[in-house]
C-alpha cells in the first residue's frame, strides 16, 4: 500500500472551509488526556459504555434526555452492584419507564458491567488499561471491545472511546470521503479488519508528520469535505459530521 500523501494539504482545505486557523482550531476537540482516562471510574465508562449502545440507530437527545432516568434505573452504573442483580431486576427494566425500554440493550448493559468489572481487576482500573493501549493500535482496541464487549462493535466502540478522551478516528461519512478522496482504496462504509487497518496505517503516518492526535487527524479530515457544517451546529450535534 502506498504512503499516504502530506496531510497539509487536506488540513489546508478544512482551514479555508472553516474561516482559518483559529476558526478550525475552536471546532477540534479537546485533546486525549492518559492521566484523566487513567483515573477514570469503571462507572463512568460503563455509562458511557450505555449510553453510546442505546444511541445507536436511535436520537442521540433522547437518549441524553432521558439520562437522569438511566443513572437512576441502572444504579449509577456501578459494574460491582450491577453484577450481582438477580435476573426480576433486569426484568422489571424492560418496563422501567425512565428508559428505552429495548430489551437486548438492556442485557448489554448487565453484560458490559461483568465486562468492565472483569477488565478492572486484572488492571487496576478500566481506565488503566485503556490508557495504557497505544495508540497506535487503536483498532486493536477496537477490536477488542468488540470481541469482549457488548453492541460494542462498529462505529459504538469508536464513539465510545473519543467520548471517554481517548485518541479516536471515527468511521464518518465525511472523514472516509476524505481518505478515499485522498487515494486509500477503502469501502465506502469500511468495517473490515482489512480497510480498518489502512486506515489506522494512514492515521499512524500524519500523526507522525504533523504531532496531531487521531482525534484531531480525524476532525480536520471530516471538516475538509462534504457538507460545510457552521459551528453552531457542530456545537449542537457534533456527529453531523463525525
Amino acid at each position: 500500500m502506498a504512503r499516504p500523501p502530506s496531510f497539509a494539504k487536506i488540513e489546508a482545505r478544512a482551514t479555508k472551509r472553516k474561516g482559518g486557523a483559529a476558526a478550525l482550531k475552536k471546532l477540534l476537540p479537546k485533546d486525549a488526556n492518559p492521566k484523566a482516562l487513567a483515573k477514570l471510574g469503571d462507572d463512568r465508562i460503563l455509562a458511557e459504555m450505555a449510553q453510546r449502545v442505546f444511541s445507536a440507530g436511535f436520537v442521540w437527545k433522547v437518549i441524553e434526555d432521558k439520562w437522569d432516568g438511566f443513572e437512576a434505573a441502572f444504579l449509577k452504573f456501578n459494574p460491582g452492584k450491577l453484577v450481582v442483580q438477580p435476573p426480576e431486576f433486569w426484568e422489571k427494566l424492560t418496563a422501567d419507564k425512565r428508559i428505552v425500554r429495548n430489551g437486548q440493550k438492556i442485557v448489554s448493559v448487565r453484560e458490559n458491567a461483568a465486562f468492565v468489572a472483569e477488565v478492572s481487576r486484572e488492571h487496576g482500573g478500566f481506565g488503566k488499561f485503556l490508557a495504557a493501549w497505544p495508540a497506535s493500535d487503536y483498532v486493536g482496541l477496537l477490536d477488542f471491545l468488540a470481541k469482549r464487549g457488548s453492541r460494542l462493535g462498529g462505529n459504538t466502540g469508536q464513539y465510545l472511546l473519543r467520548f471517554i478522551g481517548y485518541p479516536a478516528f471515527i468511521c464518518s461519512q465525511d472523514m472516509v470521503a476524505c481518505l478515499r478522496d485522498a487515494g486509500l482504496e477503502i469501502a465506502a462504509s469500511p468495517t473490515s479488519k482489512r480497510d480498518l487497518r489502512r486506515i489506522q496505517d494512514w492515521f499512524n503516518a500524519w500523526a507522525e508528520e504533523t504531532g496531531y492526535s487521531l482525534t484531531h487527524i480525524s476532525r480536520i479530515c471530516s471538516m475538509s469535505i462534504g457538507e460545510n457544517y457552521d459551528a453552531e451546529m457542530l456545537r449542537l450535534a457534533p456527529s453531523m459530521q463525525e
